[in-house]
């Protein structure tokens, strides 16, 4: 075999990952990951969860990336837990399935490289202000704690630009406080927040973020008017599912989204109809889900308003399919093809038209 084939597959296996077990703290479980050329560079993972509060601070190797301490019953953790060697150059941290009520403002400046951070199902009632302000989060999970109002300045890093995911569903959310003007940071790269199942009885003001991902499902809404989303001119999908209450939706309330791509309106039964002209300004809407709403018969008037939608949802799996009739040809010059709403239910085995897009 020549050379170069011959050591082509040796230079592959040098680089990728292998993962060995090494000597760890009595409890814990370390796995050790290699990369590079000849097992060059190495990364490891450690697992202490599920021994207990005694646990902390528990010593670590140098090269630990990620370091697991969930459901240990930890009631706090400060900067002192989080300071000693190895913790300074973690990427990622669970902390999940504890009991934290707080956390200090200083708890994780010392995490200088930390990207995942999860505290979800734990109690924590407030986050201070610029929590995070050290660390280049790219993923923080909050989900199934105790808060009630949040600043959106507890997100803001000294690493502008960097797209941050942020999971706040399940809390008890009231109010969501926005990045002050002349902070000295600037506002957090949030593309993606998640506010499913909480207390918001308004849409928050998000206009200083970049989102493009919002989820408020859950809510007790109590309508969508003008104005509701100014700010979110980049923003592709929305999901306002499962709603509280008696939702309203206002004709024009969608207006500022002309990015948004897919809209998600299901499971609202009680979701009011009032008329086509809710849709209007959404023309680059793709996907349109109104499964369990009762917003049928669907009007043709709602393809003026949605020029791209492509499917939408309807009933139990009923979905509707944008179909273009071309009519006779030769087409005259001034004319256009007319556009309907083709609907399958799958349980009664139609086909679909060829025809659908």
């Amino acid at each position: 075999m020549p050379w170069p084939l011959l050591l082509l597959p040796l230079l592959l296996l040098a680089v990728s990952g292998a993962q060995t077990t090494r000597p760890c703290f009595p409890g814990c479980q370390c796995e050790v990951e290699t990369f590079g050329l000849f097992d060059s560079f190495s990364l490891t993972r450690v697992d202490c969860s599920g021994l207990g509060p005694h646990i902390v601070p528990v010593p670590i190797p140098l090269d630990t990336a990620h370091l697991d301490l969930s459901s240990n019953r930890l009631e706090t953790v400060n900067e002192s837990v989080l300071a000693g060697p190895g913790y300074t150059t973690l990427a990622g941290l669970d902390l999940s399935h504890n009991l934290l009520a707080s956390i200090s403002p200083t708890a994780f400046s010392r995490l200088r490289y930390l990207e995942s951070l999860d505290l979800s199902h734990n109690g924590l009632a407030a986050l201070p202000a610029e929590s995070f302000t050290s660390s280049p989060l790219s993923d923080v999970n909050l989900s199934h704690n105790r808060l009630r109002e949040v600043s959106v300045s507890a997100f803001a890093t000294h690493s502008p630009g960097r797209a941050l995911h942020v999971d706040l569903s399940h809390n008890l959310i009231h109010r969501l406080v926005p990045h002050p003007a002349g902070a000295s940071l600037p506002a957090p790269a949030i593309q993606s927040l998640n506010l499913a199942w909480n207390r918001l009885r308004t849409v928050p003001d998000l206009r200083d973020l970049p989102l493009r991902y919002l989820s408020l499902d859950g809510n007790p809404l109590a309508a969508v008017g003008p104005g509701a989303f100014r700010g979110l001119a980049g923003l592709t999908h929305l999901s306002l599912g499962s709603l509280q209450g008696l939702p309203q939706l206002a004709p024009h309330g969608f207006r500022e989204l002309q990015s948004l791509q897919v809209l998600d309106l299901s499971g609202n039964p009680k979701l009011k109809w009032a008329g086509a002209e809710v849709f209007s300004g959404l023309g680059s809407l793709q996907e349109l889900d109104l499964s369990g709403t009762g917003l049928v018969p669907l009007p043709e008037m709602l393809l003026v308003h949605l020029p791209a939608l492509q499917s939408i949802s309807v009933g139990q799996g009923v979905r509707c399919r944008r179909l273009v009739r071309e009519g006779a040809y030769p087409r005259q010059p001034v004319s256009s093809p007319k556009v309907a709403l083709h609907c399958v239910d799958p349980r009664e085995r139609a086909a679909e038209s060829p025809n659908a897009l």
